[in-house]
């Protein structure tokens, strides 16, 4: 059993900044890559910025400059550092873990998500 759990959501005004933080725990799993997402009211998932286990990123187009995701491998943890925050910017984010494991006979290749966190802006 892998567990994401998300922590740093929280109401901020705009301009202002918050740190996302989301670890994986569990056994027997190793990381491909961990990222956040968001989804607002009346809105699809988005993925908001992306880190592979080689340290290759990915950002949405509307974050790019203002968001920076970073992961501490030690720790099985990934960061979303976000900054100049917008009202538009509101909406609960999700952690995503593409993790592989290992059950004693074969390897699998899973998608696993954080419980989510609310984040709201105000203007």
């Amino acid at each position: 059993q892998v567990q994401l759990v998300e922590s740093g959501g929280g109401l901020v005004q705009a301009g202002g900044a918050l740190r996302l933080s989301c670890a994986a725990s569990g056994s027997s799993f190793s990381i491909n890559a961990m990222g956040w997402y968001r989804q607002a009211p009346g809105k699809q998932r988005e993925l908001v910025a992306r880190i592979t286990s080689a340290g290759s990123t990915n950002y949405a187009d509307s974050v790019k400059g203002r968001f920076t995701i970073s992961r501490d491998n030690a720790k099985n943890t990934v960061y979303l550092q976000m900054n100049s925050l917008k009202p538009e910017d509101t909406a609960v984010y999700y952690c995503n873990a593409d993790l592989t494991t290992y059950n004693g006979l074969a390897f699998y290749t899973y998608d696993y998500w954080g419980q989510g966190t609310q984040v709201t802006v105000s203007s």
